[in-house]
């Protein structure tokens, strides 16, 4: 199996411009998840091939939509969308937030191997988070609906941020029910080569 001759033909089917080096660090990063899921059960996905699309590619679409340079991903599990994200854009700095602690040790020991110098990850609960400043968009494809993650998320940004709900079907019930003080700014449909299903990016913001 080579992984990075696949990773390089499916990039090959999007926009998305990458580095041999940047291909490099997620091959090592799909690598380290299909040997570190033996133990610690980070993924249902087994097959680092499938990795490479349910995983990779499922969160590198997002990234020509997100606004901005910090960023937090919330619920992050083994570091999606975060860690496919903070390779393709080396610039942008995105905290990696987790409650359980075997995720987040996974976390730094991909951070400690790829030197991946603008991500940060963090064992917490998203409501006992304080943010010195708020960042410019909370990513997310863990919460269950829109509302949780809103009022879970509202203490991450101010009105300049952005919710970035990563979805399958696109969400019109929890779209209608949303708190007050919360508008859609715009979504996205995403096609991610060789995934079967629906991906749509939800873009959300505060409005006094």
């Amino acid at each position: 199996m080579d992984l990075t001759s696949d990773l390089k033909a499916l990039l090959n089917k999007t926009d998305l411009q990458l580095s041999d080096e940047q291909v490099s660090k997620l091959v090592g990063y799909v690598e380290l998840l299909h040997k570190w899921n033996k133990a610690y059960n980070l993924t249902s996905v087994r097959d680092p091939s499938e990795m490479l699309v349910k995983h990779i590619l499922d969160s590198l679409v997002n990234g020509p939509h997100l606004n901005g340079n910090s960023f937090i991903d919330v619920g992050t599990g083994p570091g999606l969308p975060g860690i496919p994200l903070a390779i393709l854009y080396p610039n942008k700095h995105f905290v990696l937030l987790d409650s359980l602690g075997k995720r987040v040790t996974f976390l730094k020991q991909v951070v400690y191997q790829l030197k991946l110098e603008n991500v940060t990850p963090v064992q917490s609960r998203v409501e006992k988070y304080i943010p010195e400043v708020p960042f410019d968009g909370v990513l997310s494809r863990a919460f269950a609906s829109l509302e949780d993650m809103i009022t879970w998320c509202q203490h991450l940004i101010d009105d300049k941020g952005r919710f970035y709900a990563l979805k399958g079907l696109y969400p019109a019930d929890e779209l209608n029910s949303m708190p007050a003080g919360i508008e859609l700014v715009d979504s996205f449909t995403l096609t991610v080569p060789e995934l079967e299903g629906q991906r749509h990016l939800i873009e959300l913001k505060k409005i006094k």
